[in-house]
């Protein structure tokens, strides 16, 4: 074999074994890393240009009020619960999950129940789903907002009543339906007050 055929299979080899090795670092590459279990406080998803989409996080790094990728702690207490925070196409908050429950030192029972809602763009929640059971608050059920408040309620309170109530534009209750813990049920009619102006329930 002549130095020619030499350096042509030399280079050849060469140019193979390139190309192998680049497809092969571009395999690795492409393929998801899998995990059998993996332990976070907090794990941000991102879009490739860096826009927050979603958090999830333990309670104490679970972020305040963010406004088109922006912070705002102004516009909201702190939320000590675990949860994971949704985020629109432009990195503000539209919507999560939060939960938590303990006791105090006194063994009494606080914040203990979890929330889903989603919020309409560029306003506040448009629905939610929740229950909270603790030493002040128990209730349980979902409630549709309006710019002007609560407009539909489909639960139970801490009354022990069974409702749905329906409210106006203004968040003022309206109409209820409801059923008492003993089991009594009627139909209520509001003012604009709040006064209940008429109630039918069954005669027997």
């Amino acid at each position: 074999m002549n130095n020619f055929m030499q350096k042509g299979l030399i280079i050849y080899s060469c140019a193979v074994s390139t190309v192998v090795l680049a497809l092969t670092l571009m395999g690795a590459k492409t393929q998801p890393k899998q995990f059998d279990e993996i332990s976070v406080h907090r794990l941000d998803i991102t879009e490739p240009d860096g826009t927050l989409r979603m958090v999830i996080s333990d309670k104490d790094r679970l972020p305040p009020v963010i406004i088109k990728g922006k912070e705002r702690p102004e516009m909201g207490e702190a939320r000590p619960q675990a949860g994971m925070i949704f985020y629109n196409d432009e990195g503000t908050e539209n919507g999560g999950l939060i939960f938590s429950g303990r006791k105090n030192d006194k063994g009494q029972i606080v914040d203990s129940g979890a929330s889903l809602s989603f919020d309409r763009y560029g306003a506040g929640q448009t629905i939610q789903l929740a229950g909270v059971d603790d030493k002040e608050n128990h209730f349980a059920g979902l409630q549709v907002n309006d710019s002007g408040g609560k407009r539909v309620w489909a639960g139970r309170g801490s009354d022990g009543l069974a409702t749905v109530s329906l409210a106006g534009t203004d968040g003022k209750e309206r109409l209820r339906l409801q059923v008492s813990a003993d089991g009594k049920g009627s139909i209520v009619f509001l003012d604009g007050n709040g006064k209940v102006v008429q109630e039918l329930a069954p005669t027997r």
